[in-house]
């Protein structure tokens, strides 16, 4: 007799989600549209994503700074969308 657990995990592995770069860079356009507005979203654009580490190309150090102080909030609402453990890390560029 198999235990539940077992079970349960076999479901969850097979329900996964595949994440393209594409579906990533979108979610992170929209929370950054969201803290920062259109402005901020122009100046901040999703280069890549490798290694659950996604690194953004900032086009002002004004707008590196302010998303670098607030890391920990855009990574909390991009794993809010993707699930928990998804994005590790934000690098600038």
């Amino acid at each position: 007799m198999k235990s539940l657990k077992n079970l349960l995990y076999k479901r969850k592995s097979i329900h996964k989600i595949s994440l393209t770069d594409k579906d990533i860079f979108y979610i992170f356009n929209r929370v950054i549209k969201e803290e920062f507005g259109n402005v901020g979203a122009s100046k901040l654009k999703a280069d890549y994503f490798k290694n659950k580490t996604i690194f953004i190309k900032c086009y002002s150090s004004a707008w590196a700074s302010e998303l670098f102080s607030n890391r920990n909030t855009i990574m909390k609402k991009l794993n809010k969308e993707f699930g928990e453990g998804i994005i590790k890390e934000i690098k600038l560029k």
